[in-house]
C-alpha cells in the first residue's frame, strides 16, 4: 500500500479519516470539515454510540458540498495515552475497516493529533500500522472474484510537518517490509519452502549487504552437527544451515546473534502427530523467518551494529532411514543426547546451532526463537511469548522492547532445580523431561549449548500464527519478533557501539 505524507487539506476524493479523542473532541481539520457539512459530523457523533475509544470507528456517508465519498471517525482513546502502538491500532483499524469497502484512497487528517508529543512520528506509526494490517498472502487464489478482494491501495495522512513525517517513517517502512518477508516465509506450504528453497530465498538478502553462507549436509556432518543431522535424515530434503552477517559497526566489535528453528515441516517423526491441525506444521520455521525478517531489518535502516543470524532448517519425516526414539546422538559441542521424543526435535536442532553460533561468532548476546512447545501456550495463550534467559540484563531489555512493539514476553523460570528432568540413564541427557513443564524443559536443555554467552530464548508456538485478526496482523502468519528485536538492537546494542566508537578525548 502506498503511503503518502501531506499537508493539512479538506478532502478531494475517496474516504477522508479524522481521528478522535475520547469524548469526541474533533481536531482542526475535522471542526472545519464539520463547519463546512453545516454540523452534520457533530450530529452524527450525538446519535450514535460511538465514543472516541481506541479502534473505534464511525463512517459517515458524505454529506453534500464535500468532496469525499465518505467520514470516518477512528477512535483514539485518551489523548495522554496516545503513544507509538496507540498509532498503529488506529491505522490497523482503519485498514480493516476501508480494504474490503471498495475505497481505493483515503486520507487520514492527523494534525489532529497536534496536542500529542512528536505528532508526525505518531502519524508515521499510523502509517506502519496501517501497513502491517494490510498484508495479505493471496498468491495462490486464482478464482477470487473482484469484489472479494482488498480495493484499499494508498493512504495520505495530512500532518503539519510532512518531512518530518517521511523521515520517520522510513525505519518504519523498512522494518514492515521485513515483517512481510517473514509472514510470507511462514505462509508459503512445506510443498515449496524446504530447507533449501528456504536458503535460496536468505540468498537474495545479499542484496542488502548482508554476507549469506549456506552449510549443506556435507559441511554439518565434517562440523559434527549431528542432533540437526539426526532431525532431518528421514526427510529427502537434506538439512541446511544459513548463516547471515550484518557488518554495521567495527570489525572489533562482537556481534548480537539471533538463532531460528527452521522445521520447514514436522511430521513428529517415527512419534508422529496427529493427523488433525498437522497442516499448521508448515509454520514450524517461523523462528528462522523471523531470525532473516530482522537481519533484513537492520541492514536495510543501516543498523550501526554487527549482527548474526544463523538459520537452522530441517524437516522431520518419518522414514526408513528416519531417527528412532531411544537413540543416541553426539552434539557438536561433544554432549550425548538420548532421543526419548523425535517430536521434541526443535530442541535439537537448536541446541546444535546455538553451540555452532557461540562457538564461531564469540557473540556478546545470543537470542534464540523457536515454536518450540505446545505447553507455552497452554500457559500464556496467544498473547505472550514465553522468554528465558541465563541473564538478567538481556531478558530486561527484551522485555523493555516487547512493551515497546506491543510483541510482549512473559519470563519463564530457567533453574537448576529442573535439570533432574532431563537425565538420561545410558547419556549425558534426554530430550524429553515429561509432560510437566515442557518448555522449561525445553529451555534448560538448550541453556547446555550457550556456554557463557548470555542468552535468551524465546518460546513463540502461540504467537507465531494468528487464528483471528489482530490490530495490526490479520489471521495467519504474524512476523512475530522482528519488530522487537530490531527494537531491542536500536535500545540495547546500538547505543553501546555508538559509545564505544567515541573517540577518546585529547587533553
Amino acid at each position: 500500500m502506498k503511503v503518502v505524507f501531506a499537508k493539512p487539506a479538506l478532502p478531494k476524493d475517496g474516504a477522508f479519516a479524522l481521528p478522535v479523542a475520547e469524548g469526541c473532541k474533533l481536531g482542526p481539520t475535522a471542526a472545519a470539515l464539520d463547519r463546512r457539512a453545516k454540523g452534520a459530523l457533530t450530529r452524527a457523533l450525538a446519535a450514535s454510540r460511538f465514543a472516541g475509544k481506541l479502534e473505534e470507528t464511525l463512517t459517515v456517508l458524505a454529506p453534500r458540498g464535500l468532496a469525499c465519498s465518505r467520514v470516518v471517525l477512528v477512535g483514539c482513546g485518551k489523548p495522554e495515552a496516545f503513544d507509538a502502538l496507540a498509532a498503529q491500532r488506529v491505522g490497523g483499524a482503519l485498514v480493516a475497516l476501508l480494504a474490503p469497502s471498495g475505497e481505493t484512497a483515503a486520507t487520514l487528517a492527523a494534525d489532529g493529533l497536534a496536542q500529542a508529543a512528536a505528532p508526525a512520528v505518531l502519524a508515521a506509526n499510523i502509517a506502519l500500522g496501517a501497513g502491517l494490517r494490510s498484508y495479505r498472502f493471496d498468491k495462490y487464489r486464482t478464482t477470487e472474484k473482484r469484489e472479494e478482494r482488498p480495493s484499499l491501495r494508498s493512504l495520505t495522512l495530512l500532518v503539519e510537518d510532512p518531512a518530518a513525517a517521511r523521515r520517520a517513517y522510513v525505519p518504519l517502512a523498512s522494518t514492515a517490509q521485513a515483517v512481510g518477508t517473514a509472514r510470507d516465509l511462514v505462509s508459503e506450504p512445506a510443498n515449496v519452502v524446504t530447507p533449501q528453497a528456504f536458503a535460496a530465498a536468505a540468498r537474495t538478502a545479499s542484496e542488502l549487504g548482508i554476507k549469506v553462507e549456506v552449510l549443506g549436509a556435507r559441511k554439518l556432518r565434517e562440523l559434527g552437527l549431528n542432533l540437526m543431522l539426526g532431525v532431518g535424515q528421514g526427510s529427502a530434503h537434506e538439512p541446511q544451515l544459513v548463516v547471515l552477517r550484518w557488518n554495521g559497526a567495527g570489525k572489533a566489535s562482537a556481534p548480537v546473534a539471533f538463532v531460528g528453528k527452521g522445521l520447514t515441516f514436522d511430521t513428529g517423526g517415527i512419534s508422529i502427530k496427529p493427523a488433525g491441525g498437522m497442516e499448521e506444521m508448515k509454520t514450524d520455521m517461523a523462528g528462522a523467518a523471523t531470525v532473516l525478517g530482522v537481519l533484513r531489518s537492520l541492514a536495510a535502516r543501516q543498523a550501526r551494529v554487527n549482527a548474526v543470524g544463523v538459520c537452522a532448517l530441517a524437516e522431520n519425516m518419518p522414514s526408513g532411514t528416519a531417527q528412532r526414539p531411544g537413540d543416541v546422538v553426539k552434539s557438536m559441542s561433544g554432549q550425548t543426547v538420548e532421543v526419548i521424543d523425535t517430536d521434541a526435535e526443535g530442541r535439537l536442532v537448536l541446541s546444535d546451532a546455538l553451540w555452532y553460533t557461540q562457538d564461531r561468532f564469540k557473540p556478546r548476546a545470543m537470542v534464540d526463537l523457536a515454536t518450540l512447545t505446545g505447553s507455552i501456550m497452554v500457559a500464556l495463550g496467544h498473547e505472550y511469548a514465553g522468554l528465558f534467559a541465563n541473564d538478567d540484563k538481556l531478558a530486561e531489555q527484551l522485555l523493555a522492547a516487547g512493551s515497546a512493539t506491543g510483541e510482549r514476553l512473559w519470563r519463564m523460570p530457567l533453574d537448576e532445580s529442573y535439570d533432574e528432568r532431563i537425565k538420561s540413564d545410558i547419556a549425558d541427557m534426554k530430550n524429553d523431561g515429561g509432560r510437566w513443564g515442557d518448555s522449561i524443559n525445553a529451555a534448560v536443555m538448550l541453556k547446555r549449548f550457550v556456554g557463557k554467552t548470555p542468552w535468551a530464548h524465546l518460546d513463540i508456538a502461540g504467537v507465531a500464527w494468528a487464528t483471528e485478526d489482530g490490530p495490526t496482523a490479520p489471521k495467519g502468519a504474524t512476523g512475530f519478533g522482528v519488530r522487537l528485536l530490531d527494537r531491542f538492537v536500536a535500545d540495547s546494542c546500538e547505543e553501546e557501539l555508538t559509545t564505544l566508537a567515541r573517540p577518546r578525548s585529547r587533553r
